[in-house]
């Protein structure tokens, strides 16, 4: 089991619980949420390093919002996204039978409300992801590492399986080398986009305290982020009127992945779930359950030692 974390006795008993909730589905599992106010935290493998797919979207967007406030790119920029070129997805202008034409201020919006590829992978045009990378380090973020666009996820996987995703898939199971290696490189810890749990809330946390970037950047990504459209994750147990959730998934081949911050009436809580399953279905609605209890679990939990 990885290492367990939790600030008192009970949150290392909710961490060993969830760990053996995903043990059960034959998931690999890393996760940590933080009271942003308290620091009060639990997680399981907070510092393993997984290869983040869609989440990586984020500190993209970081970047460029900071990128936009500091006028050395404008936000009303119009771009015309090929048909024939643009980055593959479900969802958004990826999937759209056209060229179309969009703002970069709304390409963010697409890309962290829809996790829509093509418009990611235009802001990449802007700011290639060594800049971006090059921009996390110089603000001193740590364990988390942006190697590549969104559209090589797809080339480095239809590389070894050509187009059958099922075969893909199945090399995302049986491909795994030792210290987190992969025949597959957008899985490959050290060729792969990734981040740890503790990178990724340690990010969220700067991003809600205003402690990293152009204050107007930070607000810009908290309230695109809310905007996200898919609840079946974090999300799905923690639907109520006075909780308000703003996330990102991400999710590729085996990975299922959501980051979010949760707002509930006692105060602020940053989750990281990221999660690698040992099993080859398309749909693996469980894992996403799971995601959701443990969201639920550590909020309540941390909710509860504010008092």
């Amino acid at each position: 089991m990885s290492p367990l974390v939790g600030s008192d006795r009970g949150l290392i008993d909710l961490a060993e619980a969830a760990a053996e909730r995903f043990e059960t589905l034959q998931v690999r599992a890393a996760f940590l949420a933080r009271d942003i106010d308290t620091g009060q935290e639990v997680g399981v493998g907070v510092d393993r390093p997984m290869p983040l797919a869609s989440v990586a979207k984020v500190p993209l967007a970081l970047v460029v919002a900071d990128r936009i406030a500091r006028g050395e790119v404008d936000g009303g920029t119009m771009v015309t996204l090929s048909a024939a070129e643009r980055s593959y997805g479900p969802y958004g202008i990826s999937a759209f039978a056209h060229d179309a034409t969009c703002s970069v201020a709304d390409l963010m919006l697409m890309m962290l409300g829809l996790s829509d590829n093509a418009a990611a992978d235009a802001l990449f045009d802007l700011v290639p992801p060594r800049e971006v990378d090059e921009q996390l380090a110089e603000w001193g973020v740590e364990g988390l590492r942006l190697r590549h666009r969104m559209q090589p996820m797809y080339d480095y996987a239809t590389r070894v399986a050509g187009p059958d995703f099922a075969l893909a898939t199945q090399l995302a199971v049986e491909g795994r080398r030792p210290g987190g290696r992969h025949v597959i490189e957008s899985l490959d810890v050290e060729r792969a986009t990734v981040g740890s749990p503790r990178a990724c809330v340690d990010l969220l946390v700067r991003v809600w305290r205003d402690e990293i970037a152009k204050p107007e950047a930070t607000e810009m990504v908290r309230r695109l982020m809310a905007k996200q459209v898919f609840t079946h994750r974090i999300a799905a147990d923690l639907l109520a009127d006075d909780i308000h959730l703003a996330g990102k998934t991400g999710g590729f081949l085996t990975l299922r992945h959501e980051i979010a911050v949760v707002t509930h009436p006692g105060g602020r809580v940053a989750i990281a779930v990221l999660t690698d399953s040992d099993r080859t279905a398309r749909i693996q609605n469980d894992v996403d359950l799971a995601i959701a209890a443990t969201a639920r679990d550590a909020v309540e939990a941390l909710a509860s030692r504010r008092f």
